[in-house]
């Protein structure tokens, strides 16, 4: 599937399942621009993979709209938005103050809603385009010991389900993937965390992860960039406002 001419926006695709993305649709012929915070792991990313860096806050409102427009005059409408920039972190609810609440919201919530707001204004200047946001498991059912972070999922699922109900009958789609435990940094920052509740070993905290798989093993990050390229085919159109699970046999 060729994907030459077309211009993908990935933010959060610096490292884990944005970068899996993003070479994926690099290597199927896109232009891609991967925006974070961190302008070192960017430009390592960008180098490796040929892609074009671009440092972004999605907290940041004027951030997202001087980054996205940064994008566009370098290199035309983005065709391809996949907001996968969050945070994922459980706390007890009695435990959550309003600081990390509003933290959360403001990346996974926030963000993808900005991001998708800019991206759309240029997408409406042409005749093809595909919204993929990077949710959870957790955004279709609860996350036991997540309140938060499946209340910040579950919105994003709701977004996109509103925006295909909004488009129906337009050129662009809207999606969203929806992994169990993925294989990227952010294992071994929840494995510490784990430990640190809980008093377990490092290989016992990690098996807490492991087995919420179904299948028994951590999902790769190459599973989900594939499902996004899936979603970019020609012959995908029909599929929108989908969540779709990655997750070992969840149901």
């Amino acid at each position: 599937m060729a994907l030459t001419g077309k211009h993908a926006l990935i933010t959060g695709g610096g490292t884990g399942i944005g970068l899996a993305i993003a070479a994926t649709l690099r290597d199927a012929g896109a232009t891609v621009t991967i925006t974070g915070r961190r302008k070192d792991v960017l430009d390592r990313a960008a180098k490796k993979h040929g892609l074009t860096p671009c440092v972004m806050d999605v907290q940041n409102e004027s951030s997202v709209i001087d980054g996205v427009a940064a994008a566009v005059d370098d290199h035309g409408p983005v065709q391809i938005c996949v907001p996968n920039a969050g945070i994922a972190e459980g706390r007890a609810l009695h435990k959550t103050d309003l600081e990390f609440w509003r933290t959360m919201m403001a990346t996974n919530v926030d963000g993808t809603f900005l991001t998708i707001r800019e991206c759309l204004k240029s997408m409406h200047q042409t005749d093809w385009g595909r919204v993929i946001a990077i949710s959870s498991i957790a955004g279709l059912r609860g996350l036991k010991g997540a309140p938060c972070y499946t209340a910040s999922k579950h919105a994003m699922v709701g977004l996109i389900r509103a925006l295909a109900a909004d488009y129906l009958g337009k050129p662009f789609t809207f999606n969203a993937i929806c992994p169990a435990y993925v294989d990227t940094d952010i294992v071994p920052q929840n494995v510490e965390r784990i430990m640190a509740r809980t008093g377990m070993s490092e290989e016992e905290a990690k098996q807490v992860m492991v087995g919420a798989n179904p299948h028994g093993r951590l999902i790769a990050p190459q599973e989900v960039a594939e499902t996004a390229l899936w979603l970019c085919h020609t012959k995908s159109s029909s599929i929108n406002g989908q969540a779709i699970q990655i997750a070992g046999g969840e149901f």
